[in-house]
């Protein structure tokens, strides 16, 4: 890399700190071992802009998991932003590590994390700017190998044909077993075929070319078709049975600028119990595994010494529900009392009683408080299996506002399953109740004035939920039920509305239920200029209509249409673990506005036969 020509382009794009490396714990390393043999170059691409990326635990943990082996040297990439882009090209400068300003081409490995739909896009820019031919039979022995993991992979068609291989579930649980099998394939010196086949038998590697898809005469998916005999009939998800073992962060990488979560983020537990309908993660991250205290304390102490930070973030689906959570506040608080170090909480369940915890947060630094009601009504709430009620809101705000808060945010959505008008204007009610209940306080205790901000965004289906095979409303039905929403808040005091159309929300839903014909919908959309497309502001749409269209397809066809319950899905080869039996039932449950309890407090048998086995439960019948 001509550093003095590098030099020059940083000085005319806005946030050169982006493309700089040289952070505090940054990892660097010798490019070839004591033995003399070259380290496997792994090139770590979180495929989104520098601020964005950096705040990706998951990123976080590869990166340190790949960096303690000996014979891998492991280098962060990501998507540059357009003037960057710009600069690059018309200076033919090739995308480069931060570590060592090495070009992505000279890696053995670049690795995507696919965290959301709406970054595909930013993989081919990665490619093109790589000199990476975009498809993967397109590339050669020489090319390097072209990966990704992340919840995405819960359906991977629609990037199958981009990606030599996917990685399904947790990184830390596979990772050293995918690099074990390269390394010792590199060594042999065979051919990229090999690879590829050692790599289809681990647990968890899908291998796209391996298959084929048939579709029916209507264009709907029909089934996959194994090419080779070898190949597995589906890819189960890996999952880390005990996170007091699984490598974590390390020496976490200090940015020079700010990024979007820019503190010390603490994984106290992963996966999720309730069973919302809606949530994807819930659903996939299971079962639930939690820390023990006294892991989460060590992490802490190792994570505030080698940054210098004086925020945690107790991170999970639900903070509020671990086991230990009204032990482990106050005494993060009072360990670090001296140090001012303040704790936030960024995923509060509204029937979280935390009013003590709440009260000692606050004495530190007010942080963010956020509460998820997702629907108006507690019909539709209980279609979505929220299991919250409108007093286990007003008692949470309560709390927060005795507690000398006066800024909230709500969380709902537009557009969910059997979501009608009444249900609209529910959300407008609780809101109003919401500020009643702050200015029915004396004006001693409540404070400045309220800051309730109402957000209100698009349902979008996922796969391996239970309304997988709902549609997304049309784009005319989700300007109208936000004109209506709009119009019910108007007037009430202290609550403002957040929310505006996107584009990307029917993209998003398209891709998340696709298949592998969208992998040249993609490439299309990306000749035509896509770029950065979770940035509504620079969301290309001819680009996207004109992709679609030369592909003979439409965004309609995958995400406005609704999949018979038993019809074949592209996804279907992909093993979440979760049963789709289970799936089916809580879809049928939905419409009868039946319930189905936390499974701490029995099992549901979601995993079908294989409950006892996976979360060590014995399915209940759920009374």
């Amino acid at each position: 890399m001509d550093k003095t020509l590098l030099n020059s382009i940083l000085k005319k794009v806005e946030k050169p700190s982006r493309y700089t490396g040289g952070e505090l714990n940054m990892r660097v390393k010798e490019p070839s071992m004591a033995d003399g043999s070259k380290r496997n170059r792994f090139a770590l691409c979180f495929p989104d802009v520098y601020e964005i990326g950096m705040s990706h635990l998951g990123s976080r943990i590869i990166y340190n998991v790949l960096n303690e082996r000996d014979d891998t040297y492991c280098e962060r990439v990501y998507a540059p932003w357009f003037d960057m882009e710009r600069e690059l090209r018309e200076n033919e400068l090739p995308i480069y590590s931060l570590e060592t300003g090495s070009p992505l081409k000279d890696f053995d490995i670049i690795g995507f994390s696919l965290l959301y739909e709406m970054c595909y896009t930013n993989i081919l820019t990665v490619l093109d700017l790589a000199g990476v031919p975009f498809r993967s039979r397109e590339r050669g022995d020489r090319d390097p190998l072209i990966i990704a993991g992340g919840p995405c992979v819960c359906n991977p068609e629609p990037v199958a044909d981009i990606m030599d291989a996917l990685i399904f579930g947790d990184g830390e649980e596979v990772m050293n077993e995918f690099m074990d099998v390269y390394s010792s394939w590199k060594r042999e010196g065979s051919g990229k075929a090999a690879l590829l086949k050692r790599l289809s038998a681990i647990k968890g590697v899908y291998v796209p070319s391996y298959y084929s898809a048939e579709y029916d005469d209507n264009g709907d998916f029909r089934k996959l078709i194994k090419l080779d005999p070898d190949a597995p009939g589906s890819i189960e998800r890996r999952i880390v049975r005990d996170l007091d073992k699984a490598t974590y962060t390390g020496d976490l990488v200090v940015p020079y600028m700010s990024i979007v979560h820019d503190r010390v983020a603490l994984e106290i537990f992963r996966g999720c119990t309730r069973g919302c309908r809606f949530c994807q993660a819930g659903f996939i991250y299971r079962p639930v595994r939690e820390r023990e205290m006294d892991t989460v304390i060590k992490q802490t102490d190792e994570s505030l010494d080698c940054t210098g930070y004086d925020e945690i973030s107790l991170f999970s689906l639900s903070s509020g529900d671990y086991s230990h959570i009204h032990e482990l506040v106050p005494l993060i608080l009072d360990r670090y009392e001296k140090d001012r170090v303040s704790v936030s909480l960024p995923s509060l369940r509204i029937d979280s009683f935390l009013k003590d915890d709440l009260e000692k947060i606050q004495k530190v630094r007010k942080t963010g408080l956020t509460f998820a009601p997702e629907a108006g009504t507690q019909r539709l709430r209980d279609v979505i299996n929220k299991g919250v009620s409108e007093e286990d809101l007003l008692r949470s705000v309560h709390d927060a506002f005795v507690a000398g808060w006066h800024g909230v945010k709500l969380y709902f959505m537009i557009g969910l399953p059997t979501e009608t008008d009444e249900d609209i204007l529910g959300i407008a009610e609780l809101a109003r109740k919401v500020s009643r209940e702050f200015y029915s306080m004396p004006k001693e205790l409540r404070g400045k004035g309220l800051r309730c901000t109402v957000s209100a965004s698009t349902f979008v289906p996922k796969p391996f939920t239970p309304f997988q095979w709902e549609p997304q409303i049309s784009v005319d039905e989700v300007l109208r039920r936000q004109a209506l929403l709009r119009g019910a808040l108007k007037g009430i005091r202290g609550v403002e509305f957040s929310c505006h159309f996107s584009e990307t929300s029917r993209l998003e839903a398209a891709f998340a239920r696709g298949d592998r014909r969208l992998s040249e919908v993609l490439i299309s959309a990306f000749e035509h200029g896509a770029r950065l497309d979770s940035w509504d502001e620079h969301f290309n749409k001819p680009a996207w209509e004109a992709a679609f269209s030369e592909n003979g397809l439409t965004v309609e066809q995958f995400a406005n249409r609704r999949i018979d319950v038993g019809a074949p899905l592209a996804w279907q080869h992909m093993d979440a673990v979760v049963s789709q039996d289970y799936l089916m039932r809580e879809h049928r449950k939905a419409y009868e506005q039946i319930t189905t309890r936390d499974c701490r407090k029995g099992c549901n048998g979601c995993f079908g036969s294989r409950s006892g086995a996976i979360c060590g439960k014995k399915p209940e019948e759920n009374t």
